[in-house]
């Protein structure tokens, strides 16, 4: 079944008795992944579902494959994350149909705006920055405080291979031959760690603004692991955003420092804090070369801006900056 053909969805939905034989429902694609098919339906009383499905084979130009059982992985973690984040930062997850590898969760409530598009038109809002970094913080640091549980259920890191290891560092170490060692060891380095409850695709991307409220989506890489990948690739798209927004860039620039200060403020003492930043260097390096030669580049960059990314991260990976606003000035300075 594909749920983004809104007669046989509403079949599915009829038939499983999710909505009544009789109701009026409606549904229209949504945009912007490129892993799931993902889908808006609106109730006769007014509710509002996303359905999501998750795709064997990815919605990008080279051949990228993920078992789409994943999406039980997703629904694990929401409802993980609907306890572990601040209140209304995780939507609700409404049911799962394994069979089908979907689920449904509560869609935001419109008006909402997509964060990395306010981004993009140049809108650095520090207010923003903050929230985003206690978020994370909140979610790493109230989690390893939970890590005899939440460590069993998610040792499980097929998917965070699958869609992030592979496609973001194994895959770019064979475009860039000179990266490549750097590459790989920060492979080995992260495959040896188990921190927290890592979100594998922490962006400006999957953050909904609605008022003051942030809502954080995709959830099917979550795991027990590194807590530096998420720092640095969250960082990477600051960074990118400088890169691409010249005019602002000073504005990124201050924005990925305010980034780092508030999440570390934000975790409190947990046991995995020693070498964190240097790890949350690496990472950054690994994925701002990764967003411009790996499996899934940046599209707001083109061809010669990926070049000079290229070209301003490889040198970096061979003596990593000591600490974040050592590397926020080098990899500025190099652009």
């Amino acid at each position: 079944m594909d749920i983004e053909q809104p007669a046989a969805l509403e079949a599915y939905l009829r038939a499983t008795r999710r909505v009544d034989a009789t109701e009026k429902i409606s549904s229209r694609p949504l945009s912007g992944g490129v892993s799931n098919r993902t889908v808006l339906v609106r109730r006769a009383s007014g509710e509002t579902w996303v359905l999501k499905q998750a795709l064997p084979k990815l919605r990008v130009a080279v051949d990228w494959f993920s078992d789409p059982q994943r999406i039980e992985r997703e629904a694990a973690a929401m409802r993980a994350l609907y306890e572990l984040a601040p209140p209304g930062a995780v939507t609700r997850l409404i049911f799962e149909d394994r069979d089908r590898h979907l689920l449904a969760m509560e869609a935001v409530p419109e008006p909402h705006q997509n964060w990395k598009d306010l981004l993009l038109a140049g809108q650095v809002d520090l207010e923003r920055v903050r929230q985003f970094a206690e978020l994370l913080g909140t979610i790493h640091g109230r989690a390893s405080r939970r890590g005899a549980e939440l460590a069993k259920d998610f040792a499980d890191r097929q998917f965070f291979e699958s869609l992030r290891l592979e496609p973001y560092y194994a895959f770019t170490a064979a475009q860039a031959p000179a990266a490549a060692p750097f590459l790989h060891g920060l492979i080995r380095e992260t495959r040896l760690r188990g921190d927290t409850l890592v979100h594998g695709d922490f962006s400006p991307k999957n953050i909904l603004l609605q008022g003051p409220r942030m809502v954080l989506l995709d959830h099917e890489v979550v795991h027990w692991g590194d807590a530096a990948f998420d720092l640095g690739f969250s960082l990477t798209h600051l960074l990118s955003k400088a890169h691409y927004l010249r005019r602002q860039r000073d504005a990124f620039a201050h924005a990925a420092r305010r980034y780092w200060q508030t999440y570390r403020a934000a975790i409190g003492q947990v046991p995995w804090l020693d070498g964190l930043e240097g790890r949350a260097v690496r990472h950054t390096l690994g994925c701002l070369l990764a967003r411009v030669a790996g499996r899934s580049p940046l599209e707001y960059l083109d061809r010669a801006q990926r070049d000079v990314q290229r070209e301003a991260v490889v040198p970096l990976m061979q003596d990593p900056p000591p600490s974040i606003d050592a590397l926020i000035d080098a990899f500025l300075a190099r652009l």
